[in-house]
């Protein structure tokens, strides 16, 4: 299983349709910096379909107001979850 971690947005970048077509079965995506905004409800349509592998980093969903607005599929983990998440992985790739 292969960690990705996207820093774009969805609503300013398509670095994530690269992350989708590069993820296989059992990856998973954690959305860090601006990427957090993929984890808005309103941007459920762009990430659909990684229901349990979607990630979305507590501080800076926080750092950009967007606390309490992430859609449900969406789990939100803090820095000691970002660390967990990479030493699961056997490798983690990041999107810029």
């Amino acid at each position: 299983m292969n960690l990705h971690l996207l820093n774009r947005s969805p609503f300013s970048s398509r670095v994530y349709e690269d992350v989708l077509n590069a993820m296989g079965s059992e990856d998973q995506l954690l959305l860090i910096e601006d990427g957090v905004n993929g984890a808005l409800s309103s941007a459920g349509h762009y990430l659909a379909g990684l229901e349990g592998r979607l990630f979305a980093l507590r501080e800076d969903l926080e750092s950009r107001g967007l606390s309490g607005r992430c859609s449900e599929s969406v789990i939100v983990v803090d820095v000691d979850g970002f660390v967990a998440l990479t030493e699961a992985a056997d490798k983690t790739i990041s999107w810029f």
